[in-house]
């Protein structure tokens, strides 16, 4: 019966326990998608969050999780979809935000706007 629940989610809890395999497929889709994505900060900052060391543990695999769903190559909406194609991804992100808010700190935000302002022409 669990499984009915998380349907669709499996890939991103196995892609989520790939730290690296986010950690690159993350900039690769996100340089892509960025210009056309309104919660861009937001994401930026779960992700420089998730990968803070000082970040908890059970925080760390909340955020992987979305992440990994924003970066896998299929999901419910499919992204090339003109203006609902990440609105599936935004509210998963926005989910897991809520849960772990009090964790992602002003540094992750500054880090995440500066990276849009740089162009995101660097990885993290």
């Amino acid at each position: 019966m669990a499984s009915e629940h998380a349907a669709g989610f499996e890939p991103a809890e196995q892609l989520a326990k790939d730290r690296e395999s986010v950690r690159k497929r993350f900039w690769i889709k996100l340089k892509r998608v960025v210009a056309g994505l309104p919660f861009a900060e937001d994401l930026l900052a779960a992700y420089y969050c998730a990968f803070d060391k000082r970040t908890p543990r059970h925080v760390q695999v909340a955020l992987l999780g979305a992440i990994a769903y924003f970066i896998l190559p299929f999901d419910f909406i499919p992204d090339m979809m003109p203006i609902l194609g990440f609105t599936d991804d935004a509210a998963v992100l926005a989910t897991a935000i809520r849960l772990v808010a009090t964790h992602i700190r002003p540094e992750h935000r500054d880090a995440a706007r500066a990276a849009l302002k740089r162009g995101i022409d660097r990885e993290g």
